[in-house]
């Protein structure tokens, strides 16, 4: 009888595995047990993947035997892949080593180069010896007949490599699903850059306008109709969603200021790169190297004062800047050199703002500080100037042998100053209860909930040309330093123009713990007797106590 039970109970054991076993190979379920949630795709991810229809092939560049931080982003980067292939069967994944192979590694080195995808020269000298790696952290996402790069690696020049491996593996989700994006989703919305005040040319916004090009439809629009028709010019602006003001030079009318301001009336957003004073870098290449920096009236004051923004008419002069390379010394002597530019502030971002958050510096050029206004407007305070900062009136004569005079530094002692400002709200006309300079078909006096962001300095959107090329935005051509200009301009746009899923998910917090690096070399020597030595001495002690206890055992 007990022969019998212990059979079934063997029976009900096996059968209960099988059913196990059959229940878990049909229903898959994973749960994510990180406190940051790191491997939990959005919404907004799993939405941009859930309607493939053709394969999206990601070639990943990220192979190889890397340094610990970058393995560490080589782990994360299979990660966030495998959670999107789970999610869809479209996805396919490449894991290519461009340097493996001897024989095509410079040939594959000048390709990806040349394809835009720049470099990571990696010099580690932790064991005493200099060793330098080249990384590609960098991937390409095919889909039906279009190809586009999306970078693993968010660098920073004023952050060591462990942090910008935090701030790539938090920013892993929003890379991927900002480069699907581009490809599986058609552009809906419209913007119109705005023309015939003395604005910026195409040329030297071109590396922005391709940066927010796959997103958007672009259009030029010029307010010089305003002249003949400024209804109709309302008309055409009002089918906008977005406009773009890129450092206007030239006064603005009261018709131009009546559409502009109608057309924010009706729900239109607006991103403006304004200025007071009138200054720049080429206004100092001469044989002096000296310019006068004079204010600048565009007729905007009431504008914006209105609006919950005034742009003063001083320059903002900060100790926190970027450097600007100048010849020092005599003759044949002489060399170029970085000296620091007080008039180049670089900013500080708001970190508790989904535009600003995770974003690296941001280089300015002779800006002004912005004041913000109590009215019934949100006001968010985007970029800063460091505490370390003072006010310059003009006008006022601006040298560049001033660079190498001592600075007075107890003098830069004003405080932080906002230099870009985030407006949200219903706002009010400029001209309610004015007399309008041009009669208004369905006049209105306050708008529905909209957006406008004021930056202080046109130049913040303006990208180099050499040899009448447009340079990458951001990128300074001779000191090599890179800035976060052009990230946190489409930044903008998107949350102007309400994507801000995608910005959501940038602001998604994942703590990466790194080994101090210090204290490595400080408890080398104890952690290596720890992990090698004392097991050893615990082994031999373990086997004299055993053959003492057993030898007294047989002697006995």
């Amino acid at each position: 009888m007990k022969k019998n039970k212990s059979i079934l109970y063997i029976i009900a054991i096996v059968a209960g595995l099988i059913i196990v076993n059959a229940i878990s190979g049909s229903v898959y379920q994973r749960f994510d047990l990180t406190k940051d949630h790191r491997y939990t795709l959005s919404d907004v991810s799993k939405d941009l993947i859930s309607d493939l229809d053709s394969p999206l092939i990601i070639d990943v560049f990220l192979e190889g035997d890397f340094p610990s931080e970058f393995r560490l982003l080589q782990t994360e980067v299979k990660q966030i892949i495998d959670e999107f292939q789970l999610e869809t069967n479209q996805i396919f994944v490449n894991y290519i080593d461009p340097i493996e192979d001897e024989t095509t590694r410079q040939q594959y080195i000048e390709q990806l180069t040349n394809a835009g995808l720049e470099p990571y020269i990696n010099t580690d000298n932790s064991t005493g010896k200099v060793t330098q790696d080249i990384i590609f952290p960098w991937a390409f996402a095919s889909y039906k007949d279009q190809t586009i790069k999306i970078p693993l690696l968010k660098k920073s020049i004023t952050q060591g490599l462990p942090e910008q491996i935090n701030n790539s593996v938090q920013s892993l989700e929003y890379a991927f699903a900002d480069g699907f994006s581009k490809l599986v989703n058609a552009k809906a919305k419209k913007i119109a850059i705005l023309k015939g005040n003395g604005e910026l040319d195409d040329l030297y916004i071109a590396d922005f306008l391709q940066t927010i090009k796959p997103y958007y439809n672009l259009g030029q629009f010029t307010l010089d109709s305003v002249a003949t028709n400024p209804q109709g010019t309302l008309d055409k602006l009002i089918e906008y969603d977005l406009i773009i003001a890129a450092k206007p030079s030239i006064p603005f009318t009261e018709n131009e200021k009546l559409v502009l301001d109608q057309y924010t009336m009706n729900g239109g957003k607006s991103l403006w790169l304004t200025e007071s004073v009138i200054m720049d870098q080429d206004s100092l290449k001469n044989a002096s190297g000296s310019g006068v920096s004079i204010m600048r009236d565009l007729q905007l004051n009431d504008f914006f004062f209105k609006y919950g923004v005034r742009v003063n008419p001083t320059l903002v002069k900060d100790l926190y800047s970027a450097p600007i390379m100048l010849a020092i010394g005599e003759g044949s002597q002489a060399q170029m050199q970085p000296i620091q530019w007080q008039y180049s502030p670089l900013a500080a971002s708001n970190p508790n703002h989904s535009i600003t958050k995770n974003l690296n510096l941001v280089k300015f050029d002779f800006a002004s500080p912005i004041d913000t206004l109590k009215n019934g407007i949100k006001k968010s305070i985007l970029l800063q100037s460091s505490p370390k900062s003072k006010l310059e009136g003009a006008p006022t004569t601006i040298s560049l042998a001033n660079v190498t005079s001592p600075t007075d530094e107890a003098s830069y002692n004003l405080g932080s100053q906002n230099l870009a400002v985030l407006l949200e709200g219903e706002f009010s006309s400029v001209y309610d209860q004015r007399v309008l300079p041009f009669k208004v078909k369905n006049f209105k006096s306050k708008s529905p909930e909209t957006k406008m962001i004021v930056i202080s300095d046109g130049d913040l959107i303006k990208n180099d040309v050499i040899r009448n090329r447009p340079q990458e935005l951001g990128f300074d051509q001779l000191t090599g330093k890179s800035f976060g200009n052009k990230e946190f301009l489409l930044n903008s746009v998107n949350y102007l123009l309400d994507d801000s899923g995608l910005i959501n998910i940038r602001s998604k917090e994942i703590n990466v713990a790194f080994l101090d690096v210090e204290k490595i070399k400080e408890s080398k020597s104890t952690w290596q007797f720890i992990n090698i030595a004392l097991p050893l001495i615990l082994l031999a002690l373990f086997g004299f106590v055993f053959n003492y206890l057993r030898k007294r055992k047989y002697a006995s």
